[in-house]
């Protein structure tokens, strides 16, 4: 009772906590994972030669496209509670919630409790940010990394100790060798900060940050000089670069090429998206089927209508949108994170207001700088990128949150404040135009009509309250801002649910009502969630192709569910805006532990298992899931997560032959694979195994490849 008298809890922090918790953990246990990291996991908990460089298989041969820091995470957790869904997912939800903390903690230290609660609410609906924690994409982690890089460069302008400003910086080398380049989003924000805000000469200041800089270097590229100096003998093949380097890897396929669209970066051929339009072609054409030859039934013609239409669409393979300044306002990428960019930018106005009224720049100012100096340049290259996927939008996600609380402490201030003139207006202003702009949102994605309207009234009313009641007592105020509030956050809310309700895909997580196709599902999942059912995919984000083969072809596509024919009726369950309680199987979702396996093949493959190091090779990674997740056998992933990494040479196949590491080879009749004489080697070297041996299919169709062949070499 003493406790609470004194008020020594902080109730706030306490229903933050709560709520974050709620968002991230509930139902966790029944959510799908990214089959790529997790098959990677697995492998990583047999032995410590795996975990250090990341393996994706059991034996060695490749590894995954990213660092291993998360991943690292992940097998620790694993091993601690065991090889399951839940324990795998946990790391980055726990990060979440750490995240979400730490953020409120530092707008609490800056701004006050409500601000704080504000920035906490905030975060935990931010939609994309909340999807992404529910997987095991390394997202979170990352985030979590640069938000202690945040609180530890705060810290170091309080103190005026460099060691803060050190540890802020290692907490960003730690975040590159989570997900590379992506860190280093911060170091402007941290920078610029720690120039204005400590308390010391320029010399010494200059001395700091040439330090910070060195340390940052170091850590960053630590594993990776570590792991390039290995002999490639030694050591997995790096997967995803094209010259065995972690270094190339960083700076091309998960740098520059990140920036410049997959083929500008140099990190890919060219000839890739040609494949992949051919690929999305065919599932016009009505091929649906697994990894491994089962036919998975037809595709509708409305499915493939929606999927031409996402081939067709510009800027981003991703459905991402034209590349421009309105990009993250656009349909493809307005509901991820945009919901309270209005009320930003609102914020800022009465930021610099504040600052022309006092004249110059106190800590506050400077703390709000720190977080629009981090969240402007995550702004400006997510405007102009051309390969990513939505949810590397959840790194606005604490520059937002912080800005929201922090701008909504000055706007209150001029609000409740009768002398303040037309800063006290700036407050209904942000809430009608938020209102405004989530109702626009709602439309671009044809969500129901009730909503847009009922955004729309509660806009003019928020704001038409404010004003008129500007003048009035504290506790009218206070409820009016309380009300409109609850509205603003109402929207992102009922757009985050879906993922917490594990409604939406965990192997490429993009955030949204799960009843919703048109707008949003039908443009953002045409070309993701399509080729992640049915062909080529991409690390980071595609999931694989072993889908439940119990299960009947769905109509939902991504977080959607479209009628069966163009025009047709839907039932009131389908109506756009209708929150659905139909729950997505694991092949939509993103699978996990209860992949599906073909059956036949395994037991083909384990009656002709003579101890071999793989007992099978695949052109690439996804084909290698199901038999990897279910079983200990290592399937060697030829061309690495897409079959186009030269990760396997004719001498150096020829001698894994020559000591009787593999045998068995399945392969597509299209040749995903860029390594033609790997394949022209194994065609002559090898004979076709009869497909009635091996598969169930009818068709035997392997993915967008065409038939799938299984060869066994000569004796």
């Amino acid at each position: 009772m003493n406790l609470v008298k004194n008020k020594r809890i902080d109730f706030y922090l306490l229903g933050v906590i709560l709520f974050s918790a709620f968002m991230n953990l509930f139902l966790l246990n029944q959510a799908g994972t990214n089959e790529y990291y997790t098959v990677a996991v697995k492998s990583m908990m047999k032995n410590f030669h795996n975990f250090f460089y990341a393996s994706f298989d059991p034996a060695g041969f490749i590894t995954v496209d990213k660092p291993p820091v998360a991943l690292w995470l992940q097998t620790l957790s694993a091993k601690l509670f065991g090889f399951h869904n839940f324990s795998v997912l946990l790391p980055e939800a726990i990060a979440a919630i750490i995240s979400t903390v730490m953020i409120y903690q530092m707008v609490k230290h800056k701004a006050g409790k409500h601000a704080a609660f504000i920035s906490g609410l905030t975060m935990s609906v931010t939609p994309i940010f909340v999807a992404v924690s529910r997987t095991n994409n390394v997202d979170s982690i990352l985030i979590l990394t640069l938000v202690i890089a945040a609180w530890a460069v705060i810290k170091a302008a309080a103190t005026t100790k460099l060691r803060w400003l050190i540890l802020s910086v290692a907490m960003v080398g730690l975040g590159f060798n989570v997900k590379m380049l992506e860190a280093f989003m911060i170091l402007p924000a941290v920078y610029l900060f720690y120039w204005l805000a400590v308390k010391v000469n320029c010399k010494k200041k200059i001395i700091h940050l040439l330090t910070a800089t060195v340390v940052l270097a170091a850590l960053s590229l630590s594993w990776a000089v570590v792991v390039d100096s290995v002999p490639a003998s030694k050591r997995p093949y790096i997967g995803s670069s094209q010259t065995n380097s972690v270094l190339e890897l960083a700076f091309g396929y998960n740098g520059i090429s990140r920036l410049m669209g997959q083929n500008g970066g140099g990190a890919r051929p060219t000839s890739k998206m040609n494949q992949n339009n051919k690929a999305l072609a065919s599932l016009e054409n009505g091929s649906n089927t697994n990894g491994f030859g089962q036919n998975r039934g037809k595709t509708s013609s409305s499915e493939g209508f929606f999927r031409g239409a996402g081939r067709q669409q510009s800027g981003g393979m991703f459905g991402t949108g034209t590349a421009g300044p309105l990009r993250l306002f656009s349909k493809e990428l307005s509901g991820q994170a945009s919901w309270l960019l209005p009320f930003v930018l609102l914020s800022l106005v009465a930021i610099v207001a504040d600052w022309f009224k006092r004249r110059k720049l106190d800590e506050k100012h400077t703390f709000a700088l720190f977080w629009l100096a981090w969240l402007a340049p995550a702004m400006a290259f997510f405007s102009v990128a051309g390969f990513f996927h939505h949810y590397y939008l959840s790194l606005m996600a604490p520059p937002i949150a912080a800005l929201v609380g922090i701008g909504f402490s000055y706007m209150w201030q001029a609000f409740s404040d009768q002398k303040s003139a037309w800063r006290g207006y700036l407050l209904p202003i942000a809430f009608g135009v938020t209102c405004f702009f989530e109702a626009v949102i709602l439309f671009q994605n044809n969500i129901g009509t009730l909503w847009v309207v009922l955004l729309i009234v509660a806009g003019i009313l928020t704001s038409s309250f404010g004003f008129v009641w500007r003048m009035a007592e504290r506790k009218v105020q206070g409820t009016i801002a309380g009300t409109s509030l609850f509205l603003i956050m109402l929207a992102p809310f009922y757009w985050t649910l879906p993922s917490t309700m594990n409604q939406t895909n965990s192997s490429i997580p993009v955030a949204g009502p799960s009843s919703t196709l048109s707008g949003m599902g039908r443009q953002q999942f045409s070309g993701s969630m399509s080729a992640r059912k049915n062909g080529p995919s991409f690390p980071g984000g595609q999931a694989s192709q072993q889908g439940n083969a119990k299960s009947k072809q769905s109509k939902f596509m991504g977080p959607g569910q479209p009628p069966t024919q163009s025009g047709s009726k839907r039932t009131n369950s389908q109506q756009p805006g209708a929150f659905s309680t139909y729950r997505m199987n694991r092949s939509q979702r993103g699978g996990g532990m209860d992949e599906q396996v073909n059956t036949k093949l395994l037991t083909y493959l384990r009656k002709h298992y003579n101890g071999e190091k793989y007992i099978l090779a695949v052109e690439r990674a996804q084909s290698a899931y199901s038999i990897m997740m279910k079983t200990n056998y290592a399937v060697m992933a030829m061309g690495g997560f897409q079959g186009n990494d030269p990760a396997l040479s004719v001498s150096k196949l020829e001698k894994m032959v020559k000591n009787g590491e593999v045998k068995y080879f399945l392969i597509g009749s299209a040749g995903r694979s860029q390594n033609s004489s790997v394949m022209n080697w194994i065609k002559q070297h090898a004979t076709k195994v009869p497909t009635s041996e091996w598969s169930n299919a009818t068709s035997n169709q392997f993915g967008f490849d065409g038939q799938s062949t299984l060869y066994v070499l000569k004796k």
